[in-house]
C-alpha cells in the first residue's frame, strides 16, 4: 500500500459537514434585570459576563435576528462555580420554552454551553433567560444564535482559514513569537501546494519587517519557543534565496551550541528554568535543528542534536498511561515537581501533541540509517497507543487533560486534537504505524472539523483553543481560557489538514 493511498483512504472515511452561520449576542449588551456585569472571573469573550442577582426573577433579555422562520439552536455559554444547578427559564417572544439546568463547571472561570432549541420567527425576536430559584442564575457570557442559513463548507478548508487570517491580520501585525511562526509555517503548507502568490507574498511582507539585512531579528534566542521562528527563516532562505534568512537561521543554530542544558544535555525550556524540561520545547527546536541540517549543512552534528534531545526528553517525561508528563525539573524545585522523579502531576493535552508532531518532523528529516531512528519509530508508537486509548469516543476529540476524560469540567480542545490526528496520519502514511490506526486519525479530523465552521461574518474560525499555557495542577490546566481563531488552534489545524484532506502533497519529506 503506498503512502498515498493510505493516506487517501484516512481521508475517505471523513465526511466534511456544512455549517450553520451564527450570530454571539454578549450578555453584558443584553438587557438586565437583577444582575450585573463584571469581569473578574477569566475565560469570557466580550467585555464580560452578566452576574444574576441571587434572587427569583432575575434575567437577562437578548434582542436576536433570525434570517428565517423555524428552529434554531440556542447556545448560552455560562459557568457555574458552585456544586447546585441553577436553573433558567428561557421564554422566546414572551412564550416559555422550557427550563433548563445549568448545573456547576467546577469553577467560575471553567465556561461551558447549554443548547435550547427554540422556533424563531424571521427578522426580531427576543430570547429571555430568568432565574427560577432563589440562588440566582449562572454566569452567563453569551447567546449564539445560527440563523438558520446553512452555509456550505468550503471545498478548501485551509484556504478559507488562511483568507481569512490575512483579512484579519495583515503580515506586519505578526511578530517572532512561536504561535505565529506556527501559523505561516501552516501558511507555507497551503502556499506549497496551491502555488498562490499571494501565500508567499505574506510570507515575504512577514520576513521583510523582522529580519535584517545581517539576520538578526533583536531576539536573544534565551528560550525555546523563540526557535520556532527557524522554520520559516528556512523556508523564506529556499523561496527568495535571500542571505539573511539562512544568516538569521545560523544564528539560531550557534545560539544552540551554548544553550543551558540539563546534566544529561537535554536543552532546558527556558534559560530562567534551570532545569527544566517542556514536552511543548522539543516542537520548537528540534524540527527546526534537523532541517537546518538539511538545508543549510552541519547534518550530522544536526541529526544526532535534535534526536537525542527527543529521545531524552522522552526518558524523562513518559507516563505509564500511552502520553507524556507536562515538565520536568531535574533541579526538583519547581512547586510542580514530584520530590521523586521531578515530573509534573499532569498530562497535558498539548504538550503531547507538540512532542508527537515534533518526532514525525524529525524523522522526515533524519537519514534512513541514524541510530536514533528506531528509538523515535518507538517514541511515536507509545504516543499512538496512547493517542488511541484516550480518544473521546463520543466527540473524536481530545481533552484537554487527556487521561482523565470523566473529569468534571474538562473539556475537548481543538489544537491538541488537530495535532494527533496530524501525527498519526503521517505515522501511518510513512509506514511508523499499522493502518488499523487510520480510523484515530479520520475520527480527530472529524471532531475538529465540528469545531470550525464560516462565522456570521463569512470568515472561517477555529473554535475552543486554550490559550498559551504553563506548568501547573488540575485546577489550572481546566480553567486556562477559551478562545476562537487562537494561532495554536490555526496553524496546527492547517497542518493537520494539508496531511489528511491532501495526501497527494504530503508524500515529499
Amino acid at each position: 500500500m503506498t503512502p498515498v493511498v493510505v493516506a487517501a483512504l484516512a481521508f475517505s472515511l471523513v465526511a466534511v459537514p456544512a455549517s450553520a452561520a451564527t450570530t454571539a449576542y454578549e450578555a453584558e449588551r443584553a438587557t438586565r434585570t437583577l444582575g450585573v456585569v463584571e469581569s473578574n472571573h477569566a475565560g469570557f469573550t466580550g467585555s464580560g459576563f452578566v452576574n444574576f442577582d441571587n434572587v427569583v426573577g432575575s434575567a437577562v433579555r437578548f434582542a436576536v435576528d433570525a434570517a428565517v422562520a423555524g428552529d434554531h439552536d440556542l447556545v448560552f455559554r455560562y459557568a457555574n462555580g458552585t456544586t447546585a444547578a441553577r436553573p433558567l427559564r428561557i421564554e422566546v417572544n414572551g412564550v416559555a420554552v422550557t427550563e433548563v439546568s445549568f448545573p456547576g463547571t467546577g469553577a467560575w472561570t471553567s465556561w461551558t454551553t447549554r443548547v435550547v432549541s427554540a422556533r424563531l420567527t424571521s427578522g426580531a425576536n427576543t430570547v429571555r433567560a430568568t432565574a427560577t430559584t432563589a440562588d440566582g442564575g449562572p454566569n452567563l457570557d453569551s447567546l449564539v444564535v445560527d440563523n438558520g442559513v446553512v452555509a456550505p463548507a468550503p471545498d478548501d478548508w485551509s484556504t478559507a482559514i488562511v483568507d481569512s487570517t490575512i483579512a484579519r491580520r495583515p503580515a506586519t501585525s505578526l511578530g517572532l513569537g512561536y504561535t505565529d511562526a506556527l501559523f505561516l509555517q501552516g501558511v507555507h503548507l497551503v502556499f506549497e501546494r496551491t502555488g498562490d502568490p499571494r501565500y508567499l507574498d505574506y510570507l515575504k511582507a512577514w520576513g521583510g519587517a523582522e529580519v535584517r539585512p545581517d539576520g538578526s531579528t533583536g531576539n536573544a534566542y534565551n528560550d525555546l519557543d523563540s526557535m520556532l521562528a527557524g522554520n520559516v527563516f528556512l523556508v523564506l532562505a529556499r523561496e527568495t534565496g535571500e542571505a539573511r534568512y539562512t544568516l538569521a537561521a545560523t544564528r539560531i543554530r550557534q545560539r544552540m551550541a551554548e544553550y543551558p542544558r540539563t546534566s544529561d544535555g537535554a536543552l532546558i525550556h527556558n534559560t530562567a528554568f534551570t532545569g527544566q524540561l517542556w514536552a511543548d520545547g522539543v516542537f520548537m527546536a528540534q524540527p527546526f535543528l534537523a532541517r537546518y541540517g538539511a538545508q543549510v549543512g552541519d547534518g550530522p552534528a544536526a541529526f544526532d542534536e535534535a534526536s537525542r534531545q527527543l529521545v531524552t526528553y522522552f526518558g524523562h517525561l513518559r507516563s505509564p498511561d500511552g502520553m507524556l508528563f507536562h515538565a520536568y525539573d531535574e533541579t526538583r524545585r519547581s512547586s510542580w515537581a514530584d520530590p521523586a522523579t521531578g515530573v509534573s502531576p499532569e498530562v497535558w493535552c498539548r504538550a503531547v501533541g507538540w512532542f508527537g508532531m515534533a518526532t514525525v518532523d524529525v524523522l522526515d528529516v533524519l537519514p534512513p540509517t541514524h541510530p536514533n531512528r528506531a528509538a523515535l519509530v518507538d517514541v511515536v508508537r507509545h504516543l499512538a497507543g496512547g493517542y488511541q486509548r484516550w480518544q473521546d469516543p463520543a466527540s473524536g476529540r481530545w481533552f484537554q487533560l487527556p487521561t482523565k476524560p470523566s473529569l468534571a469540567g474538562n473539556w475537548t480542545e481543538t489544537s491538541c486534537s488537530s495535532m494527533y490526528a496530524y501525527t498519526v496520519s503521517r505515522a501511518v502514511e510513512r509506514g511508523y504505524l499499522s493502518p488499523t490506526f487510520l480510523p484515530v486519525a479520520a475520527k480527530g479530523y472529524r471532531g475538529v472539523l465540528d469545531r470550525t465552521s464560516t462565522g456570521s461574518d463569512g470568515r472561517a474560525q477555529v473554535e475552543e483553543i486554550v490559550v498559551g499555557t504553563g506548568v501547573g495542577n488540575e485546577r489550572y490546566y481546566l480553567d486556562r481560557p477559551r478562545a476562537v481563531n487562537d494561532f495554536h488552534g490555526l496553524g496546527a489545524f492547517l497542518i493537520m489538514n494539508e496531511q489528511l484532506a491532501y495526501p497527494d502533497r504530503s508524500v515529499g519529506p
